[in-house]
């Protein structure tokens, strides 16, 4: 080998001894748990202590107590001798057999600023109950979608706003999680709103936001009150330029004592760019105290505020049936018209007893029958006075021998008789027809002794315009004339479709 060789390999022998130790540093660098820095401190450093206490502030717990499809948390991150209780307040309204895949925790950072967000990608959390394993795949996503969201290892060195959120999750939730940990170092209502765009897509049912803030910071105890009532309804509102509002105006007091409003406020203001245009979300307050309210350690003439706030999806209104549920209603009605017209019915119902457990619901209910697909009889009931089963009964006996429209069903065309079944939502009185829309709500039209109804599928199947569908109903099934809606009550009314 000649000299030149020689140097070659030894140089490519250095370098690549360099590269292995260099990929090990980094792989230990990528791999390092976060240690906790504020146990023994802020709550129990032991392992039993600690989740004693956590259960302390979780109880009493019932059933009652929890909420159903929580999306997001706001707790403080106080130590916990102060903020503890308001923090279980939050957190026993989980249901703890809720499965949650992921576990957002924000928090504005007390300690560094830096432009945008901090999110741990290099190992998992430690706490004295155990790890808390980090969704490496999500940090490292959020990481490389937006030049706003980096890993900047001070923002995590010593912040305690997302660490003492942990040993109540791992007490609460009896599922195992993963957290995704960020820690906001920006003052910027814009970067605010980038953050969130970027969460967005992770804000979704099956994911559990937890933001770490508490309210004001200082004032005496009567001012704290009010001012985080004011701050906690600026929350609520879902108004993110109202929560920037309150920021401000405390900025600009006097009363010096008053630093801040929400420690936090970039992370719930974040929160808030996420749910504003939801409709299908609330706020929910769950509780409130401050550090004046602490036995032995409140000081009332200088407090720090906190609040626990829920957001849960809303209860829809709207009555839901399986395909379970849908097919023993036909089944009944089957049975029913097969009995009305003398034939023998080979549907084979389960009890009276199991038909009232699934589908003994109230619920107003019409029932058309059809004969090679023409309309042979359609009779119903808004009020659900009741069982459902009971309902598509009784109304499937009334349209095969009671609408005056046609003459009874007869046993021969019992073969060619289709059924449909429209499950009706309570009536809703409308102040403008521009709230009907056409093929999803049926109308009810009332105008003294006299009122007539479509269902929504009426507008669908003759593809009337929406003066069109009122006219017909209020003069074909009111008798209140072509132009009688525009004095009459309307109300709407959506149905739950389904036939053979």
């Amino acid at each position: 080998m000649n000299r030149s060789a020689l140097i070659i390999a030894v140089m490519l022998f250095v370098f690549q001894t360099f590269m292995v130790k260099l990929l090990a540093q980094v792989d230990m660098e990528r791999n390092v748990d976060r240690e906790p820095v504020v146990a023994g401190k802020f709550y129990e450093g032991d392992k039993n202590k600690l989740e004693a206490e956590v259960k302390e502030f979780l109880s009493p717990q019932s059933k009652s107590d929890y909420l159903e499809d929580i999306i997001a948390l706001i707790v403080p991150h106080a130590g916990y001798v102060f903020s503890g209780k308001v923090a279980g307040m939050g957190y026993k309204a989980i249901d703890p057999d809720k499965e949650y895949k992921n576990v957002f925790v924000i928090g504005s950072s007390h300690y560094v600023w830096f432009e945008g967000a901090s999110v741990y990608n290099r190992g998992d959390y430690l706490t004295p109950l155990g790890k808390v394993e980090v969704n490496k795949e999500i940090a490292d996503d959020l990481i490389k979608s937006s030049k706003y969201f980096s890993f900047n290892p001070d923002a995590h060195s010593k912040e305690h706003s997302l660490e003492v959120q942990l040993p109540f999750l791992q007490v609460q939730l009896h599922k195992p999680f993963s957290i995704v940990p960020i820690v906001l170092g920006t003052q910027d209502p814009y970067v605010c709103r980038q953050l969130a765009k970027e969460m967005k897509k992770y804000f979704v049912p099956g994911n559990l936001f937890v933001i770490s803030s508490d309210f004001s910071h200082y004032p005496d105890y009567n001012t704290a009150v009010k001012q985080d009532k004011v701050t906690a309804d600026a929350i609520m509102s879902n108004d993110p330029e109202k929560l920037i509002k309150v920021v401000k105006e405390v900025k600009s007091m006097h009363d010096q004592n008053l630093l801040t409003p929400l420690c936090g406020w970039t992370s719930v203001l974040t929160l808030i760019c996420m749910t504003r245009d939801d409709n299908n979300i609330e706020y929910k307050h769950l509780g409130y105290m401050n550090s004046g309210d602490v036995p032995y350690y409140g000081d009332k003439q200088r407090v720090v505020g906190y609040n626990a706030i829920a957001v849960v999806e809303k209860k829809s209104d709207e009555f839901t049936l399986t395909d379970k549920q849908k097919k023993l209603l036909l089944d009944v009605a089957h049975d029913e018209l097969a009995k009305v017209v003398g034939a023998k019915s080979d549907v084979k119902l389960p009890s009276e007893d199991m038909l009232d457990k699934e589908v003994g619901a109230h619920a107003g209910a019409f029932v058309s029958l059809y004969n090679q697909g023409k309309l042979r009889g359609c009779i119903g009931q808004f009020i659900g006075d009741k069982s459902l089963w009971r309902t598509v009964r009784e109304m499937t006996d009334a349209s095969a021998t009671r609408d005056t429209r046609f003459y009874p069903v007869s046993k021969d065309e019992l073969d060619d008789i289709k059924i449909e079944i429209s499950v009706l939502t309570p009536l809703k009185k409308i102040d403008d027809i521009s709230e009907i829309k056409l093929g999803r709500d049926g109308i009810y039209i009332k105008k003294g002794y006299y009122s007539g109804t479509f269902l929504p599928q009426v507008a669908t199947k003759t593809g009337w315009t929406l003066e069109e569908f009122l006219g017909h109903c209020a003069r074909d099934k009111a008798h209140i004339g072509w132009n009688g809606w525009k004095d009459a009550d309307i109300y709407t009314y959506r149905a739950i479709v389904f036939s053979d």
